[in-house]
């Protein structure tokens, strides 16, 4: 299941009179690394060295103070606003402190991250909170394609954390994820879960096309609707999981917004893949 900590997810983040605002100068669609928006890296920093962090904007190598203005110093809580629908790697590899984006947020976000937290209030691009091993994404929109996921030839997606998504998921959400908790509040296109090893996948709207496939172990509980399980699924009984309530308490005290009495839901629950090890379940509401 993983280990769900508020206090463990949430770094100690600064005040509002103390954190750093980066706002993007120029919209763009040319594609923009931007992986030094870390609080790690922009903790112990004065403005001007914050300006001279090194990102990309397309193949040219080029500073943060180019692409962004800065506002404040020495913080671990970051603001990131401004058109970012083409900025990635937001948060890469962070493993304490705060970013909150407003508005839409390109591929990559979180990728990697240890620890702290990430606020989007927008949507998110692919691949968010790819390979993190530690702390909270949590998008109060939409988020595509791979959240969650393994990267190409990588045997494992997240390893610990929580990922918290209020609209809707693309396809291949925690493909291969080894510990951990995604909770989706919206829809999820296919193959949810697929090869996963570990780990729990909540999705309360309709779960997609051959959720589980190639899954070895993990839970994923689908509340509400759903597409026909793959036929490597075999029903095994009607139950109330006890982890499944304890789980939903622990999210409700670090505020994710559960409909009340989930908990209380029996569900039929599938084993599979039994073309894999076949110790995986799919619940379903009943």
């Amino acid at each position: 299941m993983g280990c769900v900590s508020c206090a463990g997810l949430v770094g100690n983040s600064s005040s509002a009179e103390n954190e750093i605002t980066l706002h993007l100068k120029e919209p763009t669609t040319i594609p923009i690394e931007a992986y030094s928006i870390t609080p790690d890296l922009l903790l112990e920093r004065d403005d001007s060295d914050i300006k001279k962090l090194p990102a990309y904007y397309g193949r040219r190598k080029v500073t943060i103070g180019d692409l962004f203005s800065v506002e404040g110093e020495r913080s671990e809580s970051i603001v990131v606003q401004g058109g970012l629908g083409h900025v990635k790697k937001i948060g890469m590899g962070m493993s304490r402190g705060r970013i909150i984006v407003k508005g839409d947020v390109g591929p990559h976000l979180g990728a990697y991250m240890q620890g702290g937290e990430i606020i989007v209030k927008g949507n998110a691009g692919d691949w968010a909170g790819a390979n993190m091993e530690g702390g909270r994404v949590w998008i109060d929109g939409n988020a595509a394609h791979h959240v969650g996921a393994a990267y190409p030839g990588d045997k494992k997606g997240v390893n610990r954390g929580v990922i918290i998504i209020e609209g809707n998921a693309g396809s291949e959400l925690g493909v291969a994820m080894r510990r951990g908790v995604i909770a989706v509040f919206g829809n999820t296109g296919d193959f949810t879960g697929a090869g996963m090893i570990a780990g729990t996948i909540l999705v309360f709207g309709h779960l997609g096309k051959r959720a589980g496939a190639g899954m070895k172990r993990g839970s994923i509980a689908a509340f509400g609707t759903y597409d026909p399980l793959l036929p490597t699924y075999r029903f095994e009984s009607i139950f109330q999981p006890v982890y499944i309530r304890f789980l939903i308490k622990r999210l409700r005290e670090c505020g994710v917004p559960i409909p009340a009495k989930t908990e209380e839901q029996l569900f039929r629950r599938y084993s599979g893949d039994i073309n894999m090890l076949g110790k995986g379940e799919i619940l379903i509401h009943d």
